[in-house]
């Protein structure tokens, strides 16, 4: 729904299906309840997750022509995808697959360029759309700088072709498009200061090398192109679980003229560490109740003096419950965001809080969409029917913001 900070959505990566047609299915029964329940006498945009297969039926023109269809019949349009998970993301172990196929592949690019071809046909007039995608790969499964660095500048090379590609859709079709990278707990970009840190010193450098030979633009419109068109996902859980300064983000990105294309609205678990053994045990034992076999759930611990520690699961912190030289733990699980208090666990909640009011006070971004993907792995006690818990998620992010 579109809001004075922008268009509000949820991630459909909340409805299982890999297929369209059982996705659609998923879609046609929980859109419409949640609609009434959040906006039912105006649009409502939807934020659609496309699975690889997915994305092949789509093309097809019946299909497509079938969902336009369905989108004005209900109101509703499309302004931005995921394109995060390539493969199954519901009732399969993902774990660190949610990467593959990674930027460094043919699969990776050919799969989101697609999306952009079916998000160019659903865009409303006059409205941009983005695409967010993993944080180019999954830096575990290097073993070596050598090997980090050649995958880094492949993934940029595959950026750059989707880059060359979203300058045509404007040329030919009037039609403006992001992609939109999304830092995440050991991703090869995995904080604000390696994105910022990538995107000024290798991907403008890799833009201009390889489209200066392709298109008849100047350096300079290379990098204003870039700067329209690749963008940052700012997932608010990947930066609450670092202990990333909003403000001071926000503000960064801004005097480098990076964009953000899309806040993701999501909390993450986090509590502080008693130095009592005992305490730490019922924390460990709070903690183990998140401890579930489908998705990576990545721990960065806080020191007394400020160093972080990374863990590449929640099962490899727990084992180090006892580290006395760790005083705040942060977990990659996404959890409701209109709940704080967990009991024993904390959300980062007041970190959704900040970045929704800086977004108030002056926007940096036109799209707006909740991610708690997690629900049918949450304990029972956090379970309730999903039209529901979206409403309820929706309703609380617009009283944050107006």
């Amino acid at each position: 729904m579109k809001l004075t900070a922008g268009h509000l959505t949820y991630c459909t990566n909340i409805h299982a299906g890999e297929s369209w047609t059982d996705h659609f299915e998923s879609l046609k029964e929980k859109f419409p309840l949640i609609k009434e329940k959040v906006s039912p006498d105006r649009q409502m945009g939807i934020g659609l997750r496309l699975s690889n297969t997915a994305s092949i039926e789509l093309q097809h023109k019946e299909k497509l022509e079938e969902f336009k269809s369905w989108l004005k019949e209900n109101d509703a349009y499309v302004f931005t995808m995921n394109g995060f998970p390539y493969g199954n993301f519901h009732h399969a172990v993902v774990k660190d697959q949610v990467h593959a196929p990674d930027w460094t592949t043919d699969e990776r690019l050919d799969y989101t360029l697609r999306l952009f071809d079916i998000l160019a046909e659903l865009l409303p007039a006059g409205m941009d759309g983005g695409v967010s995608t993993s944080p180019l790969t999954y830096r575990y499964w290097y073993t070596s700088k050598k090997e980090l660095s050649e995958a880094t500048r492949i993934a940029t090379d595959n950026v750059v072709l989707i880059l060359e590609k979203l300058i045509h859709h404007k040329n030919n079709r009037g039609v403006i498009m992001h992609l939109d990278i999304e830092p995440e707990p050991d991703g090869l970009l995995e904080t604000g200061r390696e994105f910022i840190d990538w995107y000024q010193n290798v991907l403008l450098p890799a833009a201009k090398d390889i489209l200066s030979a392709r298109l008849t633009l100047s350096d300079e419109e290379i990098v204003n192109a870039a700067r329209e068109h690749i963008c940052l996902c700012y997932d608010v859980c990947h930066f609450a679980i670092g202990y990333e300064p909003h403000p001071k983000i926000i503000n960064e990105l801004f005097e480098n003229k990076i964009r953000v294309g899309k806040i993701q609205i999501s909390a993450a678990l986090k509590s502080d560490l008693p130095s009592e053994a005992a305490s730490r045990d019922l924390i460990s034992d709070a903690f183990s109740k998140f401890n579930e076999p489908t998705y990576l759930h990545q721990v960065v611990a806080m020191k007394h003096d400020q160093d972080l520690i990374r863990y590449r699961d929640l099962p490899e912190a727990l084992d180090d419950i006892q580290n006395s030289e760790v005083k705040e733990w942060r977990a990659h699980f996404h959890v409701p965001v209109f709940l704080e208090d967990l009991g024993l666990l904390k959300s980062t909640q007041s970190d959704i809080v900040e970045v929704l009011r800086i977004q108030s006070a002056q926007p940096f971004t036109a799209h707006l969409e909740v991610e708690t993907y997690t629900w049918e792995v949450l304990p029972d006690t956090l379970k309730a029917p999903i039209e529901q818990s979206i409403s309820r998620e929706l309703n609380w992010v617009r009283e944050v913001l107006e």
